[in-house]
């Protein structure tokens, strides 16, 4: 008596990688499972792709979004666990397997995350440094989990189906999965992190689109949930000692106009706070590329703050653009509902 397993993959022209993914689930020891690509408003081969492997392909009229291709393959699936993926990931042959298990073994576990494993696809330096971050980033975290993630998340279609599933008004590639995971923790539920479940990230960064994807579509739509939720986890990366480098770093920038040597003492304190990452990058990529990776994680804690900032500014525009008395005659608005159209 296997459990299915409905596999979502969200894809939007992600021909490069899909074909490794959908190979390495394939290749899956557990058997019983569906896939499913929510192909949203691709114009690339990505349909083609995923129907030549197997995968039952949802086709969606124009680009709506990762979160909503996600509810929308939920909505057709038929497991009793739906594991996220992203269309840049391979599993591992024992993945799904190992999912299967924990939630036999813990019926109380709502939702399981894995995590990036340390040997990422991409050579390039850029490319490295960050999935080896993220990396670094779940294999410390606390086992009983303060979020979700979709780039290796299964969750119980039960739970996923009374939480409304993933709020569609997240157009891009974003904190959608953090989002869901915060209503997830709020109802009560048991999410947990295991680091030893690890999948291999594809991707391949830019400079560019690490400082967009950091700045633009993680830091301001994180820290604006954080306001909403008005809660910080003390997890992951924002725990104390990352919102203390943030604040240092954001301290030593206008401080090098005064007494830069002050500058440099905040610098090395930020160092000295994160010397296990530097020796974990050490490890496994050597001395010199943990020193070279040195600026661009001190640069990672200067715009961190300056998104800070910003997503505070937005946050406070937003309230001062609201009706400081609403007419006794008009209904409330109503709350929005986190479903699919």
């Amino acid at each position: 008596m296997q459990p299915l397993i409905s596999i979502i993959i969200p894809v939007h022209n992600a021909a490069a990688t899909l074909g490794r993914c959908l190979d390495a689930v394939n290749r899956s020891t557990y058997r019983n499972f569906e896939c499913l690509v929510a192909d949203d408003g691709c114009w690339d081969e990505s349909a083609e792709i995923a129907e030549s492997r197997g995968a039952r392909v949802l086709a969606i009229a124009g680009r709506r979004g990762p979160a909503f291709a996600r509810n929308v393959a939920a909505a057709s699936a038929e497991g009793d666990i739906l594991l996220f993926i992203d269309a840049d990931v391979c599993i591992q042959p024992d993945t799904v397997e190992r999912i299967v298990k924990a939630f036999a073994d813990d019926p109380k576990l709502d939702a399981l995350i894995g995590s990036y494993d340390d040997d990422p696809a991409e050579s390039k330096f850029v490319s490295q440094y960050k999935n080896l971050m993220h990396c670094f980033v779940h294999q410390q975290g606390k086992r009983r989990a303060s979020t979700f993630w979709t780039g290796c998340g299964a969750v119980r279609r039960s739970v996923f189906q009374a939480s409304g599933g993933f709020d569609k008004h997240y157009l891009r590639p974003s904190t959608e999965d953090i989002e869901l995971g915060a209503r997830l923790i709020r109802a009560g539920h048991k999410i947990e992190l295991e680091p030893s479940l690890t999948v291999k990230h594809l991707k391949r960064w830019t400079l560019f689109g690490l400082l967009e994807c950091d700045i633009r579509d993680r830091a301001i739509p994180w820290t604006l949930l954080m306001l909403r939720e008005r809660h910080i986890p003390n997890d992951l990366n924002v725990q104390w000692s990352q919102r203390i480098s943030v604040a240092l770093m954001s301290l030593a920038l206008p401080m090098i106009l005064v007494d830069w040597r002050v500058s440099l003492l905040f610098a090395a304190v930020v160092i000295a706070m994160n010397h296990g990452f530097y020796r974990f990058l050490a490890q496994r990529r050597g001395a010199l590329f943990a020193i070279r990776a040195l600026p661009l994680h001190l640069l990672y804690f200067l715009y961190s703050g300056a998104a800070f900032l910003a997503a505070c500014g937005i946050a406070v525009s937003a309230r001062n653009r609201q009706p400081a008395h609403r007419d006794s005659k008009q209904p409330a608005p109503q709350d929005s509902k986190h479903q699919p159209d």
